[in-house]
């Protein structure tokens, strides 16, 4: 039995009274991706407000590792509501914090003691992360990657890569922020070792942009997110690595979009074989209420002074509860290892539309979290940011939602529920296979 259903156009006409009362009152910047009101969702699925049901490869953006909707969350959030809603950690404390930091920081890739404080968002995460490793060593300087995103406040917009929509009109931005390459195999320049040579680039950076007694931290997503999904090689991060022990500068992982199991680890820098000094952590972290946090090495994590960082709503209870039972259910249903299946399911699926089709470019990723890259010319790799849209528009239309992502706006990324199920993720896949063919046909006709 199909789980997709399509009863009016979309969007329907619920939808679009929505939209316009939207357009009223809300700000323009909050453009609609998915033009349709949203009635309610499980699992895998959402059904909007004309009764249409889709399947979900979204997930809010990479927040429902464990679905919509989740009883074992949903449970643990209605306890807590009927408890109390907040008191502030650091004015009156509760359990729940303390129980989620000592689950997570048993969890990390990290040897040694290890402590965890909690935000709100992935960017205030890295921003704190950032703060935590200038504090502990004295220095001004931050590097990132070409690439990189990190989210919308004032440090993690510095940090971001992307001008548009991100970063433009809103500068001047933070200083001592400098970029350096990120090894993007399929778009490496020349042919050569994309590890060695973002190496290479780095230990020059070191020379021409910044001395590295004068930086604090590198901050590095294992796998970029908006950027493309773009995994990092391990070799690049060994060698990062090597050369951030060489001259004392704090290693952040950025695991807001790849952590809670989607790359079939818990941690997408497990697979690389190093430790991090520093891992932020958002998104799947407690099924889409706001909860964030900076996990890491406990000298460093302890360097900021007596109320240096915080926040009124921070470490929520209701979120920390929702957190707790997340991580419960990632370990309860194996997700990690299916999060493993989903994507070799579908890595296989779209290599073989890919020898059919040289305009889907690029296949990549870890565990579940691959991204589909499409291009006007095989040879050339010139992106091919209007087939993407049209991919995206045609599945809408039939029932599976996507998001695209990627500097050029060309990537179509993975981000479903690992709860999803084989009959819905062929499903699925039958779905994105007749819109890529279809949208191919349309952009070469």
């Amino acid at each position: 039995m199909s789980s997709i259903e399509i009863r009016t156009e979309i969007p329907g006409p619920r939808s679009r009274a929505w939209i316009e009362r939207k357009e009223r009152v809300v700000a323009d910047a909050k453009a609609l991706w998915v033009p349709v009101f949203v009635e309610s969702a499980e699992g895998a699925l959402v059904t909007d407000v004309d009764g249409n049901t889709f399947i979900d490869f979204a997930g809010g953006i990479g927040c429902l590792a464990v679905g919509h909707s989740n009883p074992a969350v949903t449970s643990a959030v209605q306890t807590q509501v009927a408890r109390f809603l907040h008191t502030d950690f650091t004015i009156m404390p509760y359990d729940s914090y303390v129980e989620l930091a000592e689950q997570l920081c048993r969890r990390l890739p990290i040897t040694g003691p290890t402590k965890a404080a909690f935000f709100n968002s992935g960017a205030e995460a890295v921003e704190n992360a950032v703060k935590i490793a200038k504090a502990a060593t004295g220095r001004p300087a931050v590097i990132a990657f070409e690439g990189a995103f990190h989210g919308r406040t004032h440090m993690a917009m510095s940090l971001t890569s992307k001008q548009h929509p991100y970063k433009a009109g809103f500068g001047p931005f933070a200083p001592e922020v400098y970029r350096v390459a990120y090894p993007y195999e399929y778009r490496w320049p020349g042919g050569g070792d994309p590890s060695a040579e973002a190496l290479d680039d780095l230990r020059r950076a070191f020379t021409t942009r910044i001395a590295p007694e004068a930086v604090a931290a590198i901050v590095i997503e294992p796998i970029q997110g908006e950027g493309g999904f773009v995994p990092a090689p391990a070799a690049y991060l060994r060698g990062l690595r090597e050369l951030c022990d060489e001259h004392g500068i704090v290693l952040v992982a950025d695991e807001v979009q790849t952590g809670f199991g989607r790359t079939g680890t818990l941690f997408a820098i497990e697979q690389s074989g190093i430790e991090p000094d520093l891992v932020c952590v958002a998104k799947s972290i407690a099924a889409g209420l706001p909860l964030s946090g900076v996990l890491g090495r406990a000298e460093i994590m302890d360097a900021p002074g007596d109320s240096a960082i915080g926040g009124t709503y921070v470490g929520n209870p209701v979120a920390c509860v929702a957190a707790l039972a997340v991580l419960e259910e990632i370990d309860r249903l194996g997700l990690c290892a299916r999060a493993r299946e989903i994507g070799e399911a579908l890595s296989h699926r779209m290599r073989g539309v890919q020898s059919r089709l040289p305009q889907l470019g690029d296949v990549r990723g870890l565990g579940s979290m691959i991204g589909l890259e499409f291009v006007r010319d095989a040879r050339t790799r010139e992106p091919a940011p209007e087939l993407a849209t049209r991919v995206v528009e045609h599945a809408l239309r039939h029932g599976l939602v996507l998001l695209k992502a990627g500097l050029y706006g060309n990537v179509i990324r993975n981000l479903a529920p690992l709860v999803i199920t084989d009959e819905q993720l062929a499903e699925a896949l039958d779905v994105l296979e007749a819109a890529i063919e279809h949208s191919v046909a349309a952009v070469t006709a």
